[in-house]
């Protein structure tokens, strides 16, 4: 075939080409895929990574061959914060009491920068999984995973939500988010029909106390009810974190058994044999038990010591059993603030003669 012809033929095909897809319609649905084939060999292994160091790892911060957690977690399982059933199983799910009963609602509360009423009344939350108070209710573990993880929730002044006072002595303040007074003497206050407080007359009851926590209120000397006037004790004005300076052992904050040790009192009281200073708890345990005498006598406790349940109560006939309850829910006998716990007994004993 000749040059010519074969130009002209090429030429004829291109343009039929060009014709054809000129022509062509849009192009149809992409089919299903295909299935997978099969896989290719395995590659050549990579280089051995570099094994990591101790002391590279954060954890062991805190989680290495010491005592730094061991001690403190089996002095803390002695503790009765540490001694599960005793606080939290009682009041599981109870929202009026998990705020202090439950570890993960006290976490969840100082979350939300509330006091234990704010959080007891709340309608917009909801309850944590019920756990007994461990190093996490406290401390705010597994944070940093390092030693910042054992600084406290909480160090901020505390406003007490009964006396309305504030309690500021540093590492204390996280004990006394729960060691307050939940009721004062005028909480139950006798109503009438209206539901008003009758001026001087009370309904006592089987639970006509503080409930077992006021030992802020005992320190800083308000609540105990009458007319008696308290005053801070040295016990608060004398050391730099109360609570913590009495029952941890000091600035170090190591002893987690949480009981007052006689050694810390010598810093003050150079000749402490033990707790009963110059003889003063010894006192106020001697009135106390006369105040209990004298109250069972006159039917106002029972034989267990409960307060005999009764509406009306004048104001003079009320005001020994609260300090009773007062005195007895504190834990002390006294030693959180002497002057305040002696003069709250003589005049109920006097209210009784």
């Amino acid at each position: 075939m000749s040059i010519k012809k074969t130009i002209v033929l090429a030429s004829t095909l291109l343009v039929a080409l060009f014709f054809l897809a000129a022509c062509a319609g849009a192009p149809g649905v992409t089919g299903p895929a295909g299935p997978a084939g099969p896989a290719g060999p395995a590659g050549p292994a990579g280089p051995a990574g570099v094994s990591p160091k101790a002391a590279d790892l954060t954890c062991t911060a805190c989680h290495n061959d010491t005592n730094l957690l061991d001690g403190k977690k089996f002095a803390w399982e002695t503790s009765r914060h540490g001694m599960a059933g005793l606080a939290w199983v009682e009041e599981a799910g109870n929202q009026t009491c998990a705020a202090c009963h439950e570890g993960s609602s006290f976490i969840q509360r100082m979350a939300a920068g509330q006091d234990f009423a704010a959080y007891g009344s709340a309608k917009d939350i909801t309850l944590p999984d019920a756990t007994p108070q461990t190093c996490k209710t406290c401390h705010t573990i597994h944070t940093t995973y390092t030693k910042d993880d054992l600084a406290l929730r909480t160090e901020a002044p505390v406003k007490m939500v009964v006396s309305g006072q504030t309690f500021d002595k540093g590492a204390a303040n996280l004990c006394v988010q729960c060691h307050q007074a939940r009721r004062y003497l005028a909480n139950f206050a006798a109503k009438d029909a209206s539901g008003n407080a009758i001026a001087g007359k009370y309904d006592v009851s089987t639970r006509f106390n503080p409930h077992l926590s006021n030992q802020s209120d005992m320190m800083l000397g308000v609540g105990g009810g009458g007319t008696v006037t308290g005053s801070p004790a040295g016990h608060y004005t004398m050391t730099e974190e109360a609570c913590v300076t009495c029952h941890m052992g000091g600035p170090e904050k190591a002893d987690h058994f949480f009981k007052a040790q006689v050694s810390v009192c010598v810093a003050c009281h150079a000749d402490a044999k033990d707790f009963d200073i110059n003889g003063t708890r010894s006192k106020i345990q001697a009135k106390y038990d006369e105040l209990k005498a004298a109250l069972t006598k006159a039917g106002q406790l029972d034989e267990t010591g409960a307060p005999v349940a009764e509406k009306g109560v004048d104001e003079a006939k009320a005001f020994p059993v609260w300090v009773y309850g007062y005195i007895t829910e504190d834990g002390s006998m006294g030693v959180h603030n002497p002057k305040y716990a002696m003069a709250l007994l003589d005049a109920a004993l006097a209210g009784l003669k």
